[in-house]
């Protein structure tokens, strides 16, 4: 059995590999220099004016001219079976044009598509463009026209061009998720403007940076928003997909350069080689600056020893390899590559001064081409100079190499690959639903939050947010609401001195104004004077014990434009507000990402034990970080959350202040990455076998290639529809990591193997989820296949699906008989007499 969607829909391939296309607009400026570009097209071209009548029978039509039109030619495009489209005019209104025809669309106002291994150059570009390895997927025309100004003289090609343009239709995570299986591109560069779905984006952007490295630049961030938070909380949503995020347009182009030229680092340290001392002097001052580790004196002694190399300064992580010898780099590069220290080598070379320096460089230069082929860490070159060292650049790229013109700019970009490599492990880690070990008391919470509806508010107050924090098993400090002085001296005898009194409101800690707290309370005389000096108070005056000694911090939750609820952690006090130091990340947390967070900030450093105190608990403030998290998934009403303070010492933490607001009633928050959902799981008795039949997981992977293995070759070509060997990386990486709002993988586990395998897709905005399922032969007869098929219908049912579908081969006899079972009527499928499909009604 196989997924594929119904006859007649929109498929992936016609968009960004077609066979045929038709230019709708040949007869506009831009249209004919479409026209002329697309001269080098292997396939079908068809130049028609922009109100010619389409013909059918093409996989991508093209749309330049008067967007008047578009609506039209939409409409006959889609009655044409023609389902993918580019639109490089600015048209309003454009997604809802394409959903009418169901035709999807790169655009409104798209560069255009190029996919030069086939000669398709559906754009308005001004240059050629070379085919290569890296994909580039821009909103912006002009970026994408720079960025291919500067690809060719610097040996750069590329897999595809994708310009998104407006991004109405057919968005990012469509692109990615093409782009991560497509064998011809080995780096993703993404131009990132706005993002219509985050959840389908981060989860396309995930599976992609699994495979191959991606890189994104963002313009428009701090304009947006001059305080940074929106940037910030953009980082930190790319860090959990393994997206390395640059922000100059100087660092994408490095990120061109390296990405897919270089291999992946196995660890973060750099070795410098270099025939001339003070440039490379300039790269380790770059590199400490940027927090890259140099490798140590003793490894690089070695290597000067190895090599009788020129005794010079000994200096951490450079090997200097004599001014007049530069055919030497390659050596004291392969011999540092070998290492078990080395990450990475980063190699500069200035132009000689002897006589022969041009012809030694350029045999320098050859030695770096022919060692790059073999060196098992990356390495990155760093040619200085025009007058002849451009020309050794351009020889260098030209052979695959990653070259750059100074030594900040080299170091730079080994900083890319450290940051990849830590946004990949970052990207590992997918949170469950639940991560607490003790349940949350979720009775009180919901008990707190109707009440404070029924009185016609959307803020707590703060006793109120301390006691759902302490429903959460977050400490807190204990506090009394009291109305009148009197009761506020009863209040502190009880918790004791040096005493705190507030003001009890509903507003944010930011929006109160000054005035409202009185500090150090030593006695019942202050606590009575500061309680009539606070009152009268619309809500009363809440009590606390004043916490001793300890590091202030703040944790809150807020609402980012792009990416929904996110997580902000740093300093916490009376400053915070006035300090850059916080750092983001979205939620769901788990231990090891809310370590993470921490230590991103200087409020993290902080914990460290200081000259006239102990160090503070970091596992209890990163434990506090989990249960907010999980708090913001739990109870998606909530719409913010601040707690400041949160004190943090030796013995743990505790919240002293907190406010949570309310959303709307009826608004509910929607998680930009869909938390695991464990609550799936469940073990079930194969005939006396247990097995544990839960979600599918990226994890699952090298157990998904041992159950195709372990397949029959009949069993393979009834779910694949032809004899396959082996699952490439890719496809495997595609079925093992989903975007469970759209997806769904059921595995049936025995120890560390996956036994059986049932899938779902559904396509937002639709009514029909198609399914496969396969068990492997040692399993069958034993209720596994039934089970795993039931999952996906009762996952389908939870989505208020219609229908459930798939193709099977007509003389699999076994999986009909079994579809029959299930209630399932039987089809043909026109056109393919080979094939039939069943449907299941679900409702």
């Amino acid at each position: 059995m196989r997924l594929q969607g119904p006859m007649r829909r929109f498929q992936p391939d016609s968009l960004f590999r077609p066979r045929s296309v038709v230019l709708l607009g040949a007869d506009t400026d831009a249209g004919g220099l479409i026209a002329r570009n697309m001269a080098g097209f292997e396939g079908r071209f068809t130049a028609l004016p922009a109100d010619a009548a389409v013909p059918d029978a093409h996989d991508l039509a093209v749309l330049s001219g008067d967007g008047a039109l578009v609506r039209g030619q939409l409409q006959a495009l889609g009655q044409a079976g023609v389902f993918a489209a580019v639109c490089t005019t600015p048209v309003p209104g454009l997604a809802a044009m394409a959903r009418e025809a169901r035709v999807r669309v790169l655009g409104p106002a798209s560069f255009g598509l190029i996919v030069p291994g086939i000669g398709l150059n559906a754009s308005t570009a001004h240059v050629p463009v070379a085919a290569g390895r890296v994909a580039l997927v821009s909103q912006s025309a002009a970026l994408c026209r720079a960025v291919l100004d500067w690809a060719g003289p610097n040996g750069v090609g590329f897999s595809h061009v994708v310009g998104q343009g407006g991004n109405a239709d057919a968005g990012f995570s469509l692109a990615l998720d093409w782009l991560s299986r497509d064998p011809n591109t080995g780096a993703i560069l993404l131009d990132i403007r706005t993002i219509r779905d985050r959840r389908s984006f981060l989860a396309a952007a995930r599976a992609a940076a699994r495979l191959r490295p991606v890189v994104a630049l963002r313009a428009g961030g701090r304009l947006a928003d001059p305080s940074g938070q929106a940037d910030r909380v953009f980082d930190a949503a790319l860090r959990r997909a393994g997206v390395l995020r640059v922000s100059a347009y100087a660092d994408l182009l490095g990120a061109a350069e390296i990405q897919g030229r270089v291999r992946p680092l196995r660890q973060d340290r750099l070795s410098i080689v270099t025939n001339a001392l003070g440039p490379a002097h300039l790269a380790a001052d770059a590199a400490v600056a940027q927090g890259i580790e140099l490798m140590q004196l003793d490894a690089v002694a070695q290597a000067v020893l190895a090599l009788r190399l020129p005794q010079g300064p000994a200096d951490p992580g450079v090997v200097w390899t004599g001014s007049d010898q530069p055919t030497r780099l390659a050596e004291a590069a392969a011999l540092l590559g070998g290492l078990k220290e080395t990450g990475g080598v980063i190699v500069i070379m200035a132009p000689g001064g002897t006589a022969h320096a041009a012809g030694a460089d350029a045999a320098g230069a050859e030695a770096l081409v022919a060692l790059n082929a073999s060196l098992r860490v990356p390495m990155l070159t760093c040619v200085l100079g025009e007058t002849t060292g451009a020309g050794l650049r351009q020889r260098l790229a030209g052979a695959g190499l990653a070259v750059f013109a100074s030594p900040e700019a080299s170091v730079r970009a080994f900083g890319q690959l450290v940051a990849q490599r830590r946004a990949r492990a970052a990207a590992v880690e997918l949170p469950p639903r639940r991560v607490l070990r003790l349940a949350p008391d979720h009775a009180s919470v919901r008990r707190i939050l109707e009440g404070v509806r029924q009185a016609g508010r959307d803020g707590l107050l703060q006793d109120e947010a301390l006691a759902v924090l302490e429903a959460y098993g977050l400490p807190t400090v204990p506090g009394r609401a009291v109305a009148t002085a009197e009761d506020a001296v009863a209040a502190a005898a009880l918790l004791g001195y040096p005493a705190v009194v507030k003001r009890r409101r509903t507003t944010r800690p930011a929006g109160r104004g000054a005035g409202g707290l009185a500090l150090s309370l030593p006695d019942p005389t202050a606590v009575r004077a500061a309680a009539e000096r606070l009152l009268p108070s619309e809500h009363g005056l809440l009590v606390q014990r004043q916490v001793g000694r300890a590091r202030e911090l703040r944790l809150t939750l807020d609402d980012d434009t792009l990416f929904g609820p996110a997580i902000g952690f740093g300093l916490g006090g009376t400053a915070s507000d006035l300090l850059a130091d916080v750092a983001y990340d979205l939620p769901p947390l788990n231990l090891v990402l809310a370590r993470a967070l921490v230590a991103r900030t200087r409020a993290g450093q902080l914990l460290a034990e200081l000259r006239d105190q102990p160090a503070a608990d970091p596992d209890a403030v990163a434990d506090a970080l989990v249960r907010l998290s999980q708090l913001a998934v739990d109870h998606p009403e909530i719409g913010s959350v601040d707690i400041n303070p949160l004190f943090a010492d030796e013995a743990g933490v505790s919240a002293a202040d907190a406010w949570i607001g309310l959303r709307p009633l009826g608004e509910q928050a929607v998680l930009a990455i869909t938390p695991y959902p464990e609550e799936l799981a469940e073990t079930f008795d194969a005939r006396g076998e247990a097995l544990t039949i839960r979600p599918i997981r990226p994890e699952d992977a090298e157990a998904h290639r041992g159950l195709f293995s372990r397949l029959p070759p009949e069993d393979i070509r009834y779910r694949f529809f032809n004899m396959m060997r082996d699952l490439p990386p890719e496809q495997i990486a595609r079925m093992t990591q989903v975007d469970y709002d759209r997806e769904m993988a059921f595995v049936a586990v025995r120890g560390a193997e996956t036994v059986g395998v049932s899938r779902l897709v559904w396509e937002p905005g639709t009514q029909t989820a198609e399914f496969a399922i396969v068990v492997e032969p040692s399993m069958k007869g034993r209720g596994v296949a039934r089970r795993l098929m039931q999952r996906l219908v009762d996952w389908a049912r939870s989505k208020e699906l219609e229908n459930v579908t798939g193709q099977v081969l007509a003389e699999n006899a076994p999986m009909l008989a079994f579809m029959r079972r299930f209630g399932a009527e039987i089809h043909r499928v026109p056109d393919e007499p080979e094939i039939v499909e069943a449907v299941i009604a679900l409702r």
